[in-house]
């Protein structure tokens, strides 16, 4: 790595000399880009002398010119030293007077690196004791991302999505953007320019250090850059290797800011640091009759209400202006509530626009000021009335249009105000109507959605009714939507294979329900669709043309989490060298074991594996049984549907992945390790076709659970079921009926739906009796290898051969 590491546009290209102001106005933009004296290299220059610098401090040591302090190679080897936590592998020259001294000396550096598996490419000694600036700033640049940027193991960081190593700067980027998910950073350069986004990364890594950065003025980089990079400097120990005038020039270099906030990611937050709470006073709201434009009266008392809660903490201040300019302040009550609301009043002693400023922690809530025109007070509210349904404490659906009538004949009337006092933004909206008729439409979402609504009504100042309480049900709420099932699994599905899947709209709300499945080439496919009652609704697709499907859940118009789906459709499965079957594919119960069994159906298997992917990750094991087949098991910790993949040769084998569903244990008054099973019916070898054997099951520790027996051939034909109550013992008798050929049956004994121990028996079945030979011809051939077969977590595979 080399002088090439520098911007890819300019290293491409010779260095031109210094020229004249006249001769450098007219240069292409280009040309002064690669000049010696561009901008941008006197900041990498500066940035890259003082990383350098920060780290020779422990050693007494400092480089004022970093084109020539490096050539006698002292200083070089002392910041390897540094950085490594190493000794030089070989002895120096400690006095390096002579030209062939300073040689060998960086050659011992440079032997260091090489052994350290640092690549440079196109240095070597001479070029350093000759001061070459381009290629010593590639040199510097290579450390830098070794040491600074490729080594550490961050937090929140991740793989790329194909699962291949993320190049320095991706990882770099990648961590910020973890810690600034609400501004958007694409690079190292103009997205630094404002000084923002550095005081928002100071504010992420030790929340309270710069609280107020989104609210910066914007025309004042240095200033902003100055206040966060001092922040960082003081109290998380972050050196200043880049001024802050460097880091908002639109010419510095991408590297150089790269080497600043390479020194984020490792950050301590040191202690007495003076952190401050973060105030949004947009976020503070008002509501209330007092800031109404009409309806408040002179020489009545008008109210309002101050909610703070997600303002953060500060002083609120009301100042109210009538139409000669008089300004007075409003009387504020803290009412020490868990909304942190403050309660406010003022009386208007004129008519006319008056002005109501609220203010938090000294600047303006959103919306202030209001305008409220004051009139005068008239009209008999004894004589007025208002009724109708929109009155009625129960009834009115969420986004319903409901109504009242507000009767005032006989009375005169300024005005009629409906107040929603409650929720006065969101819910609801009115429009007049002809007879003092009020039309209220539902428009609530977020959080209220099942919030009591206080309705007033008020005649001249005075309330017809004082308040009514509605209680709408829940509105639509699409992040209440769930959706699972074996055709949104992103892998694993096949064409021609029917895949379902099932939606759960129980409890969010009302809403219509849509789905779409558009296929590899953009058209939508057909989908069929059952309701299955309570809210749940079955869907199908048969996909036909193999590639990547896009499957679109929406419940009132939104879309549910998740949606829109990815979901990649295989080719078509071919003739299968492996099953797969058992009671751990269709169900489960947390923290046991759920099992199942894979065996060969074919020659030349290959390679299998298993992997379970759900709420949780699910420890498994394999138990090779020594006949071409194995036991699977696997111990989900948390409820929900696992998807369980049985792979072969990595691709997913028909059927797969299987669906299960894991529930939490009804009661745990049940002991599966306390049943016992035994009996020539249980033998691994011995039993006859046609001719009937038994077993015994001893339940009686069993505890309160069912009992559950089974036995069946591996072809998945069944023998038998037994269904015997639990706390006590039973003999179970089955047979094989001819003509059969000889293979193996099942056996399969549950308490709770988790497997007993010798329970998953597995017996091999002859013509006229058991006996080692009696095994069809293509399973005694195969073994079992491969670390996966014994324990895992998250993700098995076995390594299934044929014996040479």
């Amino acid at each position: 790595m080399s002088g090439s590491h520098l911007r890819q546009h300019q290293s491409a290209q010779p260095a031109f000399n210094a020229l004249s102001p006249d001769k450098e106005a007219d240069m292409p933009a280009t040309e002064k880009d690669l000049a010696e004296d561009a901008p941008w290299k006197k900041i990498q220059q500066n940035t890259f002398t003082r990383w350098c610098n920060e780290h020779l401090k422990c050693v007494n040591k400092r480089i004022a010119n970093l084109q020539t302090d490096l050539g006698d190679g002292l200083r070089l080897i002392g910041l390897l030293e540094v950085l490594s936590q190493k000794k030089m592998f070989r002895k120096y020259n400690q006095r390096p007077t002579f030209r062939q001294m300073q040689l060998e000396n960086v050659s011992v550096a440079l032997e260091f690196l090489d052994k350290e598996n640092i690549k440079l490419v196109s240095i070597d000694s001479k070029a350093i004791v000759d001061g070459n600036l381009k290629l010593i700033l590639g040199m510097v640049w290579t450390l830098i991302l070794h040491y600074s940027i490729s080594m550490p193991m961050w937090d929140e960081e991740e793989e790329g999505g194909d699962g291949q190593q993320k190049t320095p700067k991706q990882r770099l980027l990648g961590w910020i953007q973890n810690k600034l998910p609400e501004i958007p950073i694409h690079n190292f350069s103009r997205d630094w320019q404002s000084g923002r986004a550095l005081g928002a990364l100071v504010d992420s890594c030790a929340p309270g250090l710069c609280p107020d950065w989104d609210q910066w003025d914007q025309t004042k980089p240095v200033d902003n850059a100055r206040e966060a990079m001092q922040q960082a400097d003081d109290w998380l120990g972050i050196p200043q290797v880049i001024t802050p005038e460097e880091i908002v020039d639109p010419n510095v270099d991408e590297h150089s800011v790269m080497t600043y906030l390479s020194q984020f990611p490792k950050s301590k937050l040191k202690p007495g640091a003076p952190l401050r709470p973060k105030l949004n006073p947009k976020k503070a709201r008002a509501y209330g009759p007092g800031i109404e434009p009409v309806g408040n009266v002179v020489m009545k008392k008008a109210v309002f209400t101050v909610e703070t809660i997600s303002a953060g903490m500060g002083e609120v201040l009301v100042y109210v202006e009538d139409p000669a300019g008089h300004k007075e302040e409003a009387k504020v009550t803290a009412n020490n509530d868990k909304n942190r609301t403050y309660s406010v009043f003022y009386i208007p002693k004129v008519t006319g626009m008056h002005k109501v400023t609220v203010l938090f922690a000294g600047l303006h809530i959103n919306k202030s000021p209001y305008e409220v025109d004051v009139g005068m007070a008239q009209g008999d509210s004894s004589k007025a009335t208002a009724q109708g349904p929109g009155l009625e404490p129960a009834g009115n659906i969420a986004n319903k249009t409901t109504y009242f009538d507000v009767y005032t004949a006989g009375t005169l009337c300024s005005s009629v105000r409906k107040d929603y006092s409650d929720i006065p933004e969101q819910f609801p909206s009115s429009q007049a109507a002809p007879l003092g008729r009020t039309i209220l439409t539902s428009v609530s979402t977020g959080p209220y959605l099942a919030v009591p609504l206080g309705v007033n009504v008020i005649h001249s100042n005075y309330r017809l009714c004082s308040p009514l309480t509605l209680l709408p049900p829940p509105a639509c709420n699409p992040s209440l939507v769930r959706a699972k099932g074996r055709g949104l699994q992103p892998k694993g599905l096949r064409v021609k294979e029917t895949a379902d899947f099932r939606v759960f709209t129980k409890g969010a709300g009302t809403g219509e329900l849509k789905v779409t499945i558009k296929g590899p080439k953009g058209l939508e496919e057909p989908c069929k669709r059952k309701d299955l009652g309570d809210g749940v609704f079955g869907f199908e697709y048969y996909p036909t043309t193999p590639g990547t499907y896009s499957i679109t859940i929406t419940w009132g118009g939104q879309h549910i989490p998740r949606s829109p789906l990815e979901v990649k459709i295989g080719l078509e499965a071919g003739p299968q060298k492996v099953r797969a079957w058992g009671p751990g594919l269709e169900s489960g119960i947390v923290g046991k074991s759920a099992d199942f069994v894979v065996e060969a159906v074919g020659e030349n298997v290959g390679t299998l594996g298993f992997s379970v992917e759900g709420p949780s990750q699910a420890k498994i094991e394999c138990d090779d049984k020594g006949d071409g087949s194995c036991d699977v098991r696997y111990w989900p910790m948390e409820a929900g549907e696992y998807a369980v993949h049985v792979l072969c040769n990595n691709e997913d084998i028909q059927h797969s992945p299987f669906m299960a569903e894991i529930t939490a244990a009804v009661n745990k008054d049940y002991y599966p390790d306390k049943v016992k099973a035994y009996g020539p019916g249980l033998q691994s070898s011995g039993l006859a076709v046609g001719k009937p054997t038994e077993f015994t099951v001893d339940a009686k520790l069993g505890g309160n659970a069912a009992l559950n027996i089974l036995a069946q051939e591996s072809p998945l034909n069944p023998l038998s079921l037994y269904r015997p109550s639990v706390s006590q013992s039973c003999r179970c008798t089955y047979h094989r009926s001819p003509p059969s050929t000889p293979s193996a049956s099942v056996v399969g004994i549950e308490v709770g739906a988790v497997v007993v121990a010798g329970g998953g028996s597995r017996v091999l079945a002859c013509g006229g009796g058991g006996g080692p030979g009696c095994w069809p011809g293509v399973l005694s051939q195969l073994r079992w290898g491969g670390p996966g077969c014994w324990s895992g977590v998250g993700m098995s595979g076995c390594g299934l051969k044929r014996r040479p």
